[in-house]
C-alpha cells in the first residue's frame, strides 16, 4: 500500500477534489445559461412600483416624457400610449397643456376593438359594431354595454406618465368601476 501512495501516475485526495469542483461548476454554469432565456421568457418584465403601476410607453415602447410629449401635441390630443396590463389607454391634453390625470383605455367593452378616437365628432367611434363615447369614454351608442375603462395617468419625479389601476367611483357614471 505504501507503494501505490508514492506512484506519480495516482492524482492525491486535494487534486481529485478540486478536478470534481472545476467539472461541476463548468457543467452548472452552462446549464444555468441555458436557462436562463428560458425562465426570462415565462417571468414578464414590470417597469412600475409597487402600487400596481406602469410608466406609460409610446408607440415606439419608449417612456412618454411629459415635456416632450406636451411639446409634440396640441390641446384636447388623444393620444395612444401603452397602458396598464399593455393595453392601448388614451392620453389627454387639457386646454391648459397639461395631461388629464386619467387615460382612458381603448379597448371596447362590446367585442375589445381597439377605438379610435374622432376628433371632427368629438368622440369615440367603433369602426367594428358602431359604439360610440363621449369625450371622457362614456358609452352613449350600443352596442356596447359599458364605458371604457379608466386608468390614473400621474407624472412621477423623472417626468414620465405613471398608470395606476383606477379603484374609485367612475366620475362619469358615479357608480363602481366595473374592470376592478
Amino acid at each position: 500500500m505504501s507503494q501505490a501512495s508514492q506512484n506519480s501516475d495516482v492524482p492525491d485526495l486535494g487534486r481529485r477534489q478540486f478536478m470534481n469542483l472545476l467539472m461541476f461548476g463548468t457543467i452548472t454554469g452552462v446549464a444555468a445559461g441555458a436557462l436562463y432565456p428560458v425562465a426570462k421568457f415565462f417571468i414578464p418584465p414590470s417597469s412600475g412600483g409597487a402600487g400596481g403601476g406602469s410608466v406609460a410607453k409610446d408607440a415606439l415602447g419608449n417612456d412618454v416624457v411629459v415635456s416632450q410629449f406636451l411639446d409634440s401635441h396640441k390641446v384636447g390630443d388623444r393620444v395612444l400610449a401603452q397602458g396598464l396590463k399593455g393595453d392601448p389607454t388614451y392620453l389627454v391634453v387639457k386646454e391648459d397643456k397639461t395631461l388629464e390625470d386619467y387615460g382612458i383605455n381603448a379597448v371596447c367593452t362590446h367585442l375589445g376593438c381597439v377605438v379610435p378616437w374622432n376628433a371632427s365628432e368629438n368622440k369615440f367611434i367603433c369602426p367594428c359594431h358602431g359604439s360610440q363615447y363621449n369625450n371622457e369614454g362614456k358609452v352613449v351608442r350600443g352596442p356596447a354595454p359599458l364605458s371604457l375603462a379608466l386608468a390614473h395617468a400621474t407624472v412621477n419625479d423623472g417626468d414620465k406618465v405613471v398608470f395606476t389601476p383606477w379603484t374609485e367611483t367612475d366620475f362619469r357614471t358615479n357608480e363602481k368601476p366595473w374592470w376592478s
